[in-house]
């Protein structure tokens, strides 16, 4: 595919100058905040395009390498990235499936249309048994989002028996006839998804109404507790956090949020791989702008759960682009360039921050589709390719259970007029969207040692940083770098490593200051002993 080299400062951008400059940034470490929750590091599957069917399964008698039907190159390259926890089955496919399709022997399960993704066609073949043992072979927790807008309490109280119970109960009777003895462990369990909108279309007093009902009839089995999720706001929408905070209170354990790197939902969003500097950093800067929208959420929930038991999760967010040319309608399939792997470090360097009331997140998602980590080829022949947002995410590994430090610098901001997308964003405020160049991010690891995340999104500019370490006697530095020769660059079948990792040389220990030579458009990860 072409790609348009970003060399030109469009003038509704504020252009900066080539040279370097020098940065001061102390990290606090002798100011230790909450700790960073490693489910911040959450992967979304959803039965979307081929997240599922030709991403992460392809059944046991695929030619393409399998263990147990599940993509080999797949499966190990997820399991380097430890997730998490891993959300199923949707999105919007949740509130339209029904779980009982998908048990049992496979040439008897009946085959499903996908009413929301391109009408595909699925024979049910994963469901169940097959994403619960995947996370078990993974070691990851499960995240199950249950049916409220098409399905009835009785189906998800009989799934929730299905998998937990390990009692002389129907619905584990009928586990165990099908092949799995033992009850899994079930933690997180979404009461709905998007209700606002592809969930049922309700409105919030309605959902947490719904919420109560359907939440009465889940039970903890067998020393398994439900940790239950109602379905949250979109972005912008504090009112629907506001009511679920008043209305279901500390009957959920934790709401949602979802928030897509997305220029609009009608029309054109733009494409993964060609784009504008204006489209730059006008991307990075709405990426961004999730901060205002968690502490506005945040506020609302401190104020009604001062206690601080009701968790927020981001288990939708990333970029969401145009679909890839030739590839099929409503499967969401895109490229993923360096400009995706730095919303994915400005992202988790905002849950970083907040990771008191932020408990979980979830990017969207993890094989092709949104802002996947996994590539597969679309013909079957068995490619894989990591993307950039893969090698952020496991450069980012260490920040997981470790303790957020507060850091304290300044950075150059670059200005996107908002006029640009005011028509594309729903004739939002018009005014201009902030993008700073460089973000921080550090933390000290159960080992003791410091993590710090460094970003320069800039197109064009080297920064020096002359960092101090207050409370901490720093002897060894060592990391990793993640850039390319342009912003717009990416992985594909051809060139599989075109944008990866590599080992990072410039960063220095002297008199204990750490100076560090980030070049224009970088990612390090630092770790410091």
């Amino acid at each position: 595919m072409k790609k348009i080299l970003l060399t030109t400062v469009i003038a509704l951008a504020t252009a900066v100058s080539a040279t370097a400059q020098t940065t001061k940034v102390t990290i606090h470490a002798n100011q230790a905040g909450a700790k960073i929750n490693r489910e911040i590091y959450g992967q979304f599957s959803e039965h979307l395009g081929s997240c599922i069917y030709g991403g992460l399964w392809v059944g046991e008698n695929s030619p393409i390498p399998n263990i147990n039907g599940y993509r080999k190159d797949v499966f190990e390259a997820l399991k380097a990235l430890q997730v998490p926890v891993l959300r199923w089955p949707g999105g919007c496919f949740a509130d339209d499936y029904h779980w009982m399709d998908g048990i049992g022997p496979k040439n008897q399960r009946p085959s499903l249309r996908n009413n929301n993704w391109g009408g595909t066609i699925e024979d049910n073949s994963f469901g169940t048994h097959e994403f619960l043992n995947l996370c078990e072979m993974l070691g990851c927790e499960p995240y199950i989002s249950g049916n409220v807008g098409s399905g009835t309490v009785k189906e998800m109280a009989q799934w929730v028996e299905y998998m937990t119970s390990d009692g002389d109960t129907p619905m584990a009777r009928l586990r165990r006839q099908n092949g799995r003895e033992k009850a899994w462990k079930v933690k997180y369990f979404g009461i709905g998804n998007e209700a606002w909108g592809c969930g049922g279309n309700m409105k919030p007093e309605y959902y947490s109404d719904e919420f109560r009902k359907f939440n009465t009839y889940l039970r903890d089995y067998t020393g398994n507790k439900l940790y239950r999720i109602a379905s949250g706001a979109s972005d912008y929408d504090y009112d629907w956090t506001t009511v679920l905070m008043d209305n279901i209170g500390n009957r959920m354990q934790g709401i949602s949020l979802h928030y897509y790197t997305c220029s609009g939902w009608e029309g054109s969003k733009g494409s993964a791989t060609q784009f504008d500097t204006d489209q730059y950093y006008w991307a990075l800067g709405k990426c961004l702008e999730i901060e205002e929208v968690i502490k506005k959420h945040k506020a609302i929930m401190d104020e009604k759960d001062p206690q601080n038991t009701i968790g927020l999760l981001v288990d939708e967010w990333g970029t969401w682009w145009d679909e890839e040319p030739g590839t099929i309608a409503g499967h969401l399939y895109q490229q993923n360039a360096l400009r995706d792997a730095f919303v994915a470090a400005l992202s988790l360097n905002v849950f970083h921050k907040y990771t008191d009331r932020v408990k979980m997140a979830n990017i969207a998602q993890v094989v092709n589709v949104l802002q996947s980590m996994i590539l597969t080829d679309q013909e079957g022949t068995g490619h894989m390719v990591l993307t950039p947002t893969y090698h952020i995410f496991k450069m980012y590994t260490p920040f997981q259970e470790a303790t957020f430090l507060p850091a304290d610098y300044d950075s150059e901001i670059m200005q996107v007029s908002k006029a640009y997308f005011k028509e594309k964003e729903g004739a939002r405020d018009a005014g201009y969207r902030p993008c700073p160049l460089l973000s921080v991010s550090a933390a000290k690891t159960v080992a003791g040692d410091i993590v710090l995340a460094l970003t320069n999104v800039s197109l064009d500019k080297d920064q020096t940083l002359e960092i101090t370490l207050d409370g901490y006697t720093a002897k060894t530095v060592s990391g990793e770098i993640l850039t390319a020769k342009n912003v717009a660059d990416f992985n594909d079948f051809a060139h599989p490593d075109k944008v990866a990792p590599r080992e990072f040389k410039d960063a220095k220990l002297k008199k204990g200051v750490l100076t560090v030579k980030l070049p224009a458009k970088s990612v390090v990860v630092l770790k410091i002993q």
